[in-house]
């Protein structure tokens, strides 16, 4: 029987034509997730879901960009892809992507939850492999690492035009950032370090590591 061969996170960005900032902005999420599992003191955790979910977690943001966004051949021919089949809904697409890529169901489960929006149910919810991602994903900054606070403010103000968004309503979002610091409080309840650790020089050299990661 032939075994399949791994590939490495980055082969993946380039068969899908990832642009460089989205490749980053995914590989410094994880980052911040091997950061805090590396820190970790609670129950075990099942930390290849966390890294996996983290890894892939916004490949259908290339539908977002503008179709002249990139000279990539390869990233012009995977929009046209996915907008032909999936239309503009990128999270239905990094879903797509996930399984296609061999996110089990439960690492699909964690993905499908762990939006911004979903906060007040990941605040709730038990499981920290999901309360991890999200919040890692909430931590990182087109330009990097910021604070918790600070980085969803932020998102109230880019998406404060966009009726279709739940950052523009005012009360809505004030909710979410409440539920997001809750996250934040849950996660350090069972972490050795503190929130301002998680920073763009502690997690430099996760990103170096991830950048070769096996997807399995």
């Amino acid at each position: 029987m032939e075994v399949e061969e791994k590939m490495k996170i980055c082969e993946i960005y380039a068969k899908y034509g990832i642009p460089e900032n989205l490749q980053m902005h995914m590989l410094r999420v994880a980052a911040c997730s091997q950061y805090i599992l590396d820190h970790w003191t609670g129950e075990p955790l099942q930390e290849k879901a966390v890294i996996r979910v983290s890894l892939l977690h916004d490949m259908g943001n290339l539908v977002k960009m503008p179709e002249d966004f990139s000279d990539n051949p390869t990233f012009q021919t995977m929009r046209k892809k996915y907008v032909a089949q999936y239309g503009t809904n990128d999270h239905l697409i990094n879903l797509a992507i996930g399984k296609a890529e061999g996110l089990s169901a439960q690492e699909l489960e964690i993905l499908d939850g762990k939006r911004s929006r979903n906060n007040e149910e990941t605040l709730a919810s038990p499981y920290f492999e999901r309360k991890i991602c999200a919040y890692c994903d909430q931590r990182v900054a087109p330009d990097g690492v910021i604070g918790l606070k600070e980085r969803l403010e932020d998102a109230k103000v880019r998406y404060r035009n966009r009726p279709l968004s739940v950052w523009s309503n005012e009360e809505k979002a004030n909710h979410l950032i409440a539920c997001a610091l809750g996250i934040e409080q849950q996660i350090m309840e069972h972490c050795s370090i503190l929130p301002e650790e998680i920073n763009n020089e502690n997690i430099q050299k996760y990103i170096e590591q991830l950048q070769n990661y096996e997807m399995e």
